[in-house]
């Protein structure tokens, strides 16, 4: 693992903090490395934490640094293990992902950008104890065929192939819950039909710029 890895990792930190996506010691970050991967720190304040004290994990759930790993490694090692193309994955209390979740339910189609996080609808997560294996074995239920979910009582996790691209995606899908939480006040939403959801996610896979080789 490189010195950027846990500079960067400390910034998405920092960033899901100053934005109010977290706030105190909630919610954790982590990015894959060539040996596991790195996660902030249980109970420690971002601005407390330096690069050097982000934890080290393997994918046996052993860990090495000066802090215990966040209390969630758990959700982190089952995604890197189960989905080869997590490369970074962002768990948060967001407010109206938490809002939400707190009634246990996910965000159907009320908006054709529900398909961000990979599918027709964003899942929420069985309800199961903070860092429990559980929650872990929820949280992936409700992944699958997604890159994003709720999970219930709890809040939100997200993953994609590197912190920003997770980082964005975790504060997109807290914009959706917010604009679905609102539709609410007003009344029952109208909800896309799945041909036309077929037709946003196919043209997702060529939406933005292309890669450069």
């Amino acid at each position: 693992m490189s010195s950027r890895q846990r500079f960067d990792l400390l910034r998405t930190a920092s960033e899901l903090g100053r934005l109010g996506i977290n706030r105190g010691t909630a919610g954790n970050v982590s990015v894959r490395t060539d040996d596991g991967f790195l996660i902030t720190p249980s109970g420690v304040p971002t601005p407390r934490l330096a690069p050097a004290d982000m934890t080290e994990m393997d994918l046996e759930g052993t860990h090495r640094g000066a802090f215990a790993p966040s209390s969630e490694w758990r959700m982190h090692r089952d995604i890197y293990a189960a989905r080869p193309e997590a490369g970074a994955v962002v768990h948060a209390h967001a407010p109206f992902c938490v809002a939400l979740a707190c009634r246990r339910i996910g965000i159907p189609a009320f908006h054709y950008m529900v398909a961000v996080a990979g599918g027709k609808d964003i899942r929420c997560a069985a309800y199961a104890t903070f860092g429990s294996q559980a929650l872990s074995d929820a949280a992936l239920a409700a992944l699958e065929g997604r890159t994003a979910c709720l999970l219930a009582h709890h809040g939100m996790i997200a993953f994609a192939a590197d912190l920003d691209a997770a980082l964005k995606l975790a504060l997109e899908v807290e914009e959706l819950a917010e604009q679905y939480w609102r539709v609410l006040q007003i009344g029952e939403p109208i909800v896309l039909p799945d041909d036309e959801m077929d037709r946003v996610l196919a043209k997702f896979e060529t939406y933005g710029q292309p890669r450069k080789a």
